[in-house]
């Protein structure tokens, strides 16, 4: 019984060890972890929104924006019975850059696509097994889709609005910023395919703006370290250089479009916005920013504004269609 004991704990031993290396050698244990996670939570969320959906709503489903690509594909949402062209909302669904598909915004997208909107839901290749820039790239290569196919879609070219929640709220800024100004494409090396007049505002919700404000040491530094180390493909991420053009304030320019940004009190990611909005006001951009006082109650966590059983998911969702109301061309 003691040997038997003796040879249970050498293999226990050997198992947490080669457990606890793989976790240091490779950011793929930890993610699987994450999708495990926060997948089911993703689809409650989604359920959820399933009675707010109106039945007048038309779809193009898994439409290929950039082939072979399996990646590169999207949604389209429209309102029944619409007839012209109609302002486009360009969707990248959140996921923390490892997990999430477009199909997670499909029911919220269709909601404000009945409001008069075409809603488009873009699909991109998440990490590990795709690293930075790519998701920028594809969502780059979607608007350049969607100009060429605006009159077979629906869509006005002259009236796009790129929009995300979470992570893709930062690549929806990112590509803002691509199309906004010259050199921060250049420095980049990725040439927009959408003109810099045809990008009516930005919609940021809950986003992953920039890196500075990240708390690496607190209750969600394992979290923040594992997606950037697999987005970013590199270990030693903090000092990756292209960490610098992942920032939204620090690369904004007076062309950044203007932009409805949003965020709850209890999110992690507050600072991310909070500096954002710092930076346009600074730099004169329009920015219609819904924030939260510390106090307010109930506090409202990461992607709150997908809860439009409550009154802020609610109110998130009044305030950005008076947004894109504002900003659309008669």
């Amino acid at each position: 019984m003691l040997k038997v004991l003796k040879w249970l704990v050498i293999i226990s031993v050997v198992v947490a060890g080669l457990v606890y290396t793989a976790f240091q050698v490779s950011p793929w244990p930890s993610v699987l972890l994450i999708r495990h996670w926060f997948g089911a939570e993703t689809r409650a969320i989604s359920d959820a929104l399933l009675k707010h959906v109106p039945g007048d709503v038309t779809a193009v489903l898994d439409e290929p924006y950039d082939q072979p690509d399996p990646d590169a594909r999207l949604d389209v949402f429209r309102p029944a019975g619409a007839t012209g062209p109609l302002p486009a909302i360009v969707w990248v669904h959140g996921g923390a850059f490892v997990f999430g598909s477009k199909s997670d915004v499909t029911n919220y997208l269709k909601i404000v696509a009945a409001r008069g909107y075409v809603t488009v839901a873009v699909g991109y290749a998440i990490a590990p097994t795709a690293t930075y820039p790519t998701p920028v790239v594809q969502v780059n290569k979607a608007l350049g889709y969607l100009q060429a196919n605006a009159a077979r879609l629906g869509i006005d070219p002259r009236q796009i609005f790129l929009a995300g929640d979470s992570a893709g709220a930062q690549i929806a800024a990112q590509v803002s910023l691509l199309v906004t100004a010259p050199d921060y494409a250049s420095r980049v090396g990725i040439a927009p395919l959408l003109a810099a007049e045809n990008l009516r505002g930005a919609i940021l919700f809950c986003g992953a703006l920039e890196t500075r404000s990240l708390n690496f040491d607190g209750p969600f530094g394992g979290f923040l370290t594992t997606v950037l180390w697999a987005y970013s493909g590199r270990r030693d991420f903090i000092d990756d250089p292209r960490l610098k053009d992942f920032s939204i304030p620090a690369n904004m320019t007076a062309a950044f479009p203007p932009f409805f940004i949003s965020v709850g009190n209890g999110d992690p990611l507050e600072p991310s916005s909070r500096a954002t909005e710092r930076r346009a006001q600074e730099l004169g951009v329009a920015v219609d920013a819904l924030f939260y006082p510390k106090g307010h109650r109930p506090r409202l966590p990461h992607e709150y504004q997908f809860n439009l059983d409550s009154d802020d998911g609610q109110l998130a969702l009044t305030r950005m269609l008076a947004f894109l109301q504002a900003r659309r061309l008669e």
